[in-house]
């Protein structure tokens, strides 16, 4: 396990260091970045297949995945442990899953190319055997890592759906069928509710202002397969641009 481990952070080392050449010769060259960026990518992916071998991870795999959703940060790359995991990643999308042992991580978020000044920098704690999803969410200085628990089990025909409320500048909502019955109610921003036990559907839904018949988002035609889980992401901005809108997720 001793030379595993060394194994692991050798390749881990490598990658950090091509990753360092490749954004030094992105302007100067581009041959050589792209030399650099590839081996920076070869290393990382030898450094997980370390991980995917130790005895520890095979017993009680973790996975983490990143999603975009700050409005108006522009492209980011994303760091893990002074790793880059994420490279030039765009507003309203979501990474793979990456595998992690339990521990703590040091998330680092830049604007793309530049290395002067977080976006944000925040600590997690990763358990054993447990998937999550970190959110990048937020406006200006408020840009925080919102981090949930993903539980893809369902029962065998069935589906499920939560709602995860990322929209900063929209009071706390309530999210019904159209025209209809309160799905999940009075959700705040950054919250996550439960997940729910559905029958797979096709149906019209609709965010409020909590305890409000006010609609500030049409989610037609929202489909919820068998055998699923479902997380829907409000994200975006009520009274300015982007605007709102709900992203589904499934893992």
């Amino acid at each position: 396990m001793s030379n595993s481990k060394n194994n692991r952070k050798n390749y881990f080392k490598k990658a950090q260091k091509y990753d360092l050449l490749a954004s030094y010769y992105k302007y100067m060259d581009p041959n050589l970045h792209v030399h650099y960026y590839h081996k920076h990518l070869t290393a990382l992916n030898k450094a997980f297949e370390v991980m995917r071998s130790e005895e520890v991870f095979r017993k009680s795999p973790s996975r983490v995945r990143i999603l975009h959703a700050a409005p108006k940060t522009g492209n980011v790359d994303v760091y893990v442990n002074e790793t880059r995991i994420l490279q030039n990643s765009p507003y309203k999308t979501i990474s793979d899953y990456l595998p992690l042992i339990a521990g703590k991580y040091q998330i680092d978020v830049y604007p793309t190319g530049q290395l002067s000044s977080t976006i944000l920098s925040q600590k997690i704690q990763v358990e054993p055997g447990k998937l999550y999803t970190l959110a990048v969410s937020g406006l200006d200085k408020q840009i925080r890592l919102v981090v949930h628990e993903d539980l893809p089990a369902v029962p065998n025909g069935e589906s499920k759906v939560r709602l995860i409320h990322l929209a900063s500048d929209s009071p706390a909502i309530d999210l019904a069928v159209k025209n209809g019955d309160v799905v999940f109610r009075n959700v705040p921003y950054r919250t996550a509710t439960n997940y729910m036990g559905i029958t797979p559907m096709s149906i019209d839904l609709e965010a409020r202002v909590t305890s409000t018949k006010q609609d500030v988002l049409s989610i037609p035609h929202a489909e919820f397969r068998a055998d699923m889980a479902y997380t829907i992401y409000i994200i975006g901005l009520q009274d300015a641009e982007p605007e709102l809108e709900a992203l589904f997720v499934s893992p």
